[in-house]
């Protein structure tokens, strides 16, 4: 069984409200869909890199070139579809995490499909259900994100993350503890702060905080470590964790309680796994996060989620909160309790809406 062809699909999806973060507000989210087609069946995965370096280094041109140029010949020049084998070649290529895991994540679905299996099934979830959490952005008023929680806790959202930086900080978390004091409050920073910054983040610690997910620099460990000794919130990292390694010696390091697990961000699913494993033996709690995935990212995120070592409300929502029409039927929604069912069919390619990914491509490659 070979690979006899890879598509590659560079999408522009508008989003149903702009999402802000401390990078800038963004109207459309860019992403790179990857199809790959043998005899038997097809298999599918998302580069969600967006359009511009902000996040990561990576973008969606960059992911196609590297995909087209060095990962794509290693899929090719596998006689089986032998995932280890052709991840051991990904491993001659430094970085470009989020390209290896967009076709990491289609070499998995293909998988699923060949053997008649669920994507859960084949990452070796448990879960039926996952809770679902929603990422606010930065709005353009205290009270318009006022409104916008209290109509999230409505639809049935078990937890709140909102985004902030400096500037938008205090006042606005104050703000949202003294109009819902009760619920599960998390504050993610993308790395806007500087160690220097220390009083004002420790002034975070009377709201009660589930966490603080990465108040420092993007590729920084140390000064997290420093930072955690000076303020009770536990620190969560995200963005400085790209692989095993860097988990490692955050935890070891003490520079952070809780990793949130981006498969994208790591390099896709097996060493989002090794992570999960190595935090699950050390008593670490890791979170699902997401990046504004479509329903293809979207449903690989919900089968990693349903491993046992991740405890904490995922970053993971119904379809409809970015998307008016998703490039998947059915959609991804939101139960009634607060939760997001698992999916048990085989693979992914019977949700995929080919049609509609053609719709949004503002580039299609075929190799």
């Amino acid at each position: 069984m070979r690979v006899k062809s890879v598509e590659l699909y560079h999408l522009k999806l508008p989003l149903v409200h702009f999402f802000e973060t401390s990078f800038g507000r963004v109207a459309h989210q860019e992403t790179l869909i990857v199809r790959l087609i043998t005899d038997k069946a097809e298999g599918y995965g998302e580069v969600p890199a967006s359009a511009g370096p902000h996040y990561s280094y990576e973008t969606v041109r960059t992911a196609s070139y590297i995909i087209k140029d060095f990962l794509a010949p290693l899929v090719f020049k596998a006689t089986d579809l032998d995932i280890g084998r052709i991840l051991t070649g990904f491993k001659t290529i430094r970085g470009h995490n989020m390209a290896k895991a967009g076709l990491e994540m289609a070499l998995w679905d293909l998988q699923a499909r060949l053997t008649r299996k669920s994507l859960a099934q084949i990452y070796g979830g448990i879960k039926k259900s996952i809770p679902a959490g929603i990422s606010l952005g930065i709005e353009d008023s205290v009270n318009a994100l006022l409104i916008r929680i209290k109509a999230s806790l409505k639809q049935g959202y078990r937890r709140i993350k909102v985004k902030i930086k400096p500037g938008w900080d205090i006042k606005v978390v104050g703000a949202i503890r003294k109009s819902f004091p009760e619920i599960e409050l998390w504050a993610d920073a993308n790395g806007a702060y500087e160690l220097d910054d220390w009083p004002l983040l420790r002034r975070l610690d009377r709201f009660r905080l589930t966490l603080l997910e990465q108040p420092l620099r993007y590729d920084d460990i140390i000064d997290h470590g420093k930072l955690q000794t000076k303020i009770k919130t536990p620190i969560c990292l995200d963005e400085s964790i790209k692989s095993f390694s860097d988990a490692r010696q955050a935890i070891e390091l003490g520079a952070c309680k809780i990793i949130n697990i981006k498969q994208a961000r790591v390099g896709g699913f097996s060493e989002a796994k090794r992570i999960h494993d190595y935090c699950l033996s050390k008593n670490v709690p890791v979170w699902c996060g997401g990046l504004l995935e479509s329903g293809i990212g979207r449903l690989h995120n919900i089968a990693l989620a349903g491993l046992p070592g991740f405890v904490l409300t995922p970053d993971i929502s119904e379809s409809k909160r970015f998307y008016k029409e998703d490039i998947i039927e059915p959609p991804v929604v939101l139960e009634r309790d607060g939760t997001i069912a698992v999916p048990d069919e085989t693979g992914l390619s019977n949700r995929v809406i080919i049609a509609r990914i053609k719709k949004y491509a503002v580039q299609t490659i075929a190799l």
